[in-house]
């Protein structure tokens, strides 16, 4: 069965930072694109940054890029969003997905999805 668990939301206040971590199980985690969602209330799901190791690929939204950074422990069968500079307009409930095609971007087809997790930055 595969499981994708998000951890590390919460509340922070602007300009702070905050790692999400999104455990997988249940699939060849290293062949994967692992991607990072986030839906603001009353807004559409929104494409934040995805890694396919297998390829050596990051991609980032424009709204994130140089505040975010995306990265793999596969060992651990982990990805990790680190984000800095967190600003009122970052929050949001942010997803992992998994999609098998490694060369999947930023759109919102991917297979396998989390339950999310809470991010609030304050002003």
């Amino acid at each position: 069965e595969v499981q994708l668990v998000e951890s590390g939301g919460g509340l922070v206040q602007a300009g702070g930072s905050l790692r999400l971590s999104c455990t997988a199980s249940g699939f060849a985690f290293d062949r994967y694109a692992i991607g990072w969602f986030r839906q603001a209330p009353g807004k559409a799901r929104e494409g934040v940054s995805c890694i396919s190791s297998s390829i050596g690929r990051t991609n980032y939204g424009k709204s994130v890029k140089g505040r975010f950074t995306i990265s793999s422990d596969n060992a651990k069968n982990t990805v990790y969003l680190q984000m800095n500079s967190l600003k009122p307009e970052d929050t949001a409930v942010y997803y992992c997905a998994a999609d098998p095609n490694p060369y999947s971007g930023l759109h919102n087809r991917y297979d396998y999805w989390g339950q999310g997790t809470q991010v609030t930055v304050s002003s």
